[in-house]
C-alpha cells in the first residue's frame, strides 16, 4: 500500500467512523430523534464523499448515497429529490447550454476578442475587463448560475488567445477572476443576486414586516461589496499575477486576429440571450420566472438549429446537476429529520459570548460562518433556513440588527477553499474543462477572498455602528 492510499484511507475512514458511532450510539439523543441522529451519521459521509471523492467517486455519487440513505429512513421522495424541482436546477441547465451555445458557435471568441481589443493587453487590462463584465452582468441578470455560464467561455477564449498555458498562474487569473466578478459583485444590491431574494422573504417573513428592503440591502451591502472587490482583485495581482508580461508574439497575435463575418448560428445566439437579458431585466413588469426564460431560451437554440440533440449530453455536466440537485435538497431534508430544530435550539445561547461587541461579534460570527462553510455546501440554503426563523429573538436578546445577515450569509455563502464548497466553482471547473484553474490556485484565491472579508469588516462595522445595526 502507498503512502498516498493510506493518507487517503485515514483521510475518509476517520469521518466515516465518527459517522458511524453517531448512527449506532446516538449520542444526541435527547435532544435529537433517532432518525436525525442517523441522518446526522449519512450527512457526514456524503461530505466525505464530496470533499475526498474516495475511489474517484464522483459529486453525484455522493448526492445518490444521500438519495437512498434518506428514502431507506422513510422520507419521501417529495423531501429528498426536492432540489431536483428548485428554480434554481432549471435555471443552471440552461445556463449551461448558454455557455455551450456561446462556445458552439464561436460567439463567445468574437466577444472576447472585442473585450481584448478595447485594452492594450495585459494581465491589468484583462481583470479590470472582466470586473466591467461581472458588474454589466450583476446589473442585468440577478442569476449568479446564468453569470458563470456565460463568463466561463469567454474567458477561456481570453486564455486561448492569449496563448496562455493551461494550469499556469496567468491562466489561472484570467478565469478564477471571470468566476469571481460573476460572484461577488452583484451581491451590493438586492436583485444582483438570486440569494437576494430568497434572504428578503426568509427575513421578512421571520419579523412579518418589510425589514429588508432594495434601500436597506443597499445601504449595508453595497460599500463592502465594492471594498471587497477591489481587495480581492489587487491581491490576485500581487499573489497570481505571473511575473512574465504577455508574450509580443501573443499581442501581435491578438492584434491580428479578426472575428470574421458573422455567421447566422452567432447573430440567433446573440438575439436570444440578448432577449434573456432584457427579459431577466424587466422582470417586475412581466413577472416571468427566470427559470421559465431560461427553458424557453433553450428550447429556440435547439428549434433554431443553434443546438442539436447530440449536444444534450454533451454540453452540460450531469454530474454537476445530480450534485447541485441534492445538495439543495438538504432544505427539506435537515427540516424533516429535525436536525433544523436542534440546531436553532443552541444556537441562541451559543452567541451569547460574542454578542456583546460589535467587533468581537462580527469578526466571531464570520470566521465561524466560513468554517461551517466547508460543511453547508448547498449554497447555504439550509443555513439561511435555520437562522432566519431565530434572528428575531437574536434581536430581543442582544439588539442585533437583522440588517446585518444578508452580508454574513453572502461573504461566507460566497466562499471557496475548495472547489465542492461552491456550487458556481464546481459548475466553472466543468465548463472550463481542462483548461480549468488548478487546486491550488482556487484555493489561494478562496483564501484572498477570506482576507479580503476580513479586512472589509474594519471599514464596515464602523458604517453598521452609526447606521445603529448594534444596540
Amino acid at each position: 500500500m502507498t503512502k498516498k492510499s493510506l493518507i487517503t484511507i485515514l483521510t475518509c475512514g476517520i469521518p466515516v467512523v465518527i459517522a458511524v458511532i453517531i448512527m449506532a450510539a446516538k449520542p444526541f439523543s435527547a435532544e435529537l430523534n433517532d432518525r436525525g441522529q442517523v441522518m446526522l451519521g449519512v450527512m457526514l459521509i456524503t461530505l466525505t464523499i464530496w470533499i475526498f471523492k474516495p475511489f474517484k467517486l464522483s459529486f453525484s455519487a455522493g448526492g445518490l448515497f444521500l438519495a437512498f440513505s434518506s428514502l431507506v429512513l422513510g422520507l419521501t421522495p417529495a423531501v429528498v429529490f426536492s432540489g431536483f424541482t428548485q428554480s434554481a436546477v432549471w435555471t443552471l441547465i440552461p445556463a449551461l447550454f448558454f455557455g455551450y451555445a456561446l462556445h458552439k458557435s464561436g460567439l463567445g471568441k468574437r466577444i472576447a476578442l472585442g473585450i481584448i481589443k478595447l485594452f492594450k493587453p495585459s494581465y491589468l487590462s484583462l481583470i479590470i475587463a472582466w470586473v466591467l463584465i461581472g458588474v454589466v452582468l450583476s446589473i442585468l441578470t440577478p442569476s449568479t448560475t446564468v453569470r458563470v455560464a456565460i463568463a466561463l467561455p469567454i474567458a477561456v477564449q481570453c486564455c486561448e488567445l492569449c496563448k496562455l498555458e493551461k494550469g499556469s498562474k496567468g491562466n489561472s487569473l484570467i478565469l478564477l477572476t471571470a468566476f469571481a466578478m460573476a460572484l461577488i459583485p452583484g451581491a451590493g444590491w438586492l436583485n444582483g443576486v438570486l440569494w437576494g431574494p430568497m434572504i428578503q422573504g426568509s427575513i421578512n417573513n421571520a419579523f412579518n414586516t418589510q425589514v429588508v428592503t432594495f434601500d436597506s440591502w443597499f445601504g449595508v451591502m453595497f460599500l463592502p461589496m465594492v471594498v471587497i472587490t477591489v481587495l480581492l482583485v489587487a491581491g490576485s495581482l500581487v499573489v497570481l499575477g505571473p511575473k512574465e508580461k504577455l508574450s509580443q508574439e501573443a499581442i501581435a497575435s491578438l492584434k491580428e486576429t479578426h472575428a470574421g463575418k458573422m455567421t447566422r448560428q452567432e447573430a440567433i445566439t446573440a438575439v436570444i440571450l440578448v432577449v434573456v437579458f432584457g427579459m431577466f431585466l424587466t422582470n417586475r413588469f412581466h413577472h416571468i420566472p427566470d427559470a421559465a426564460v431560461c427553458l424557453a431560451a433553450t428550447f429556440l437554440l435547439f428549434l433554431l438549429g443553434i443546438l442539436e440533440a447530440k449536444d444534450f449530453n454533451i454540453g452540460v455536466s450531469w454530474d454537476l446537476i445530480v450534485f447541485i440537485a441534492m445538495a439543495l435538497s438538504l432544505n427539506a431534508i435537515f427540516i424533516e429529520t429535525g436536525i433544523s430544530r436542534w440546531l436553532a435550539g443552541i444556537i441562541v445561547p451559543a452567541l451569547a459570548p460574542i454578542a456583546g461587541s460589535p467587533w468581537l461579534f462580527m469578526y466571531g460570527i464570520i470566521i465561524i460562518m466560513f468554517l461551517w462553510r466547508f460543511v453547508d455546501v448547498a449554497a447555504f440554503i439550509p443555513t439561511i433556513a435555520i437562522l432566519s426563523p431565530i434572528l428575531p429573538s437574536i434581536q430581543a436578546a442582544y439588539g442585533i440588527s437583522p440588517l446585518l445577515w444578508p452580508a454574513i450569509f453572502i461573504m461566507a455563502g460566497n466562499a471557496f477553499f475548495l472547489a465542492y464548497q461552491n456550487i458556481w466553482a464546481v459548475m466553472g471547473q466543468s465548463i472550463a474543462g481542462d483548461r480549468a484553474w488548478t487546486s491550488k490556485h482556487l484555493g489561494t484565491y478562496g483564501v484572498l477572498y477570506f482576507a479580503a472579508c476580513l479586512i472589509t469588516l474594519l471599514a464596515a462595522i464602523p458604517m453598521w455602528i452609526n447606521a445603529g445595526l448594534f444596540r
